[in-house]
């Protein structure tokens, strides 16, 4: 479990590098992002940035190597807003929830029609030997 502390950093962190890529960064490559998480490590040293880019793979590649461009960028805006005595060092990483989210709802729905299927192949099903398959003792 993080520290307190670590969450509070890790949301402001998140906040500034945000408005720092709307405001500030002028990059053609970066695709309309959106900054989903951020992760500090417990001494605060470095920053897991998770992102999503709406768009195709191309504005994915291009928004990855915009991101890694204006790292040292972002990474002094954020010393410069957290007045932390050592600036954590900043990573990139996409985000897979949407990706993952959708292959999840794909495969509720084949399960969905696997169901369908099994009900109506249920509804007029017979059984396969005797009507009363137990034994009768007389």
């Amino acid at each position: 479990m993080a520290s307190n502390r670590a969450l509070k950093v890790a949301d402001r962190i998140k906040e500034v590098v945000a408005q720092t890529l709307e405001s500030r960064v002028k990059d053609p490559r970066l695709g309309f992002v959106t900054i989903t998480d951020v992760r500090v490590t417990g001494d605060l040293q470095q920053a897991s940035i998770f992102y999503t880019v709406l768009g195709d793979i191309a504005e994915h590649e291009g928004t990855a190597i915009a991101l890694n461009s204006a790292k040292g960028m972002l990474r002094s805006e954020v010393g410069k807003a957290l007045g932390l005595r050592i600036t954590p060092s900043l990573e990139f990483f996409a985000d897979g929830l949407q990706e993952s989210a959708s292959a999840m709802n794909d495969l509720m729905s084949q399960v969905r029609k696997a169901d369908e299927e099994l009900a109506k192949l249920r509804k007029n099903a017979q059984p396969a030997g005797d009507p009363d398959p137990y034994k009768v003792h007389e």
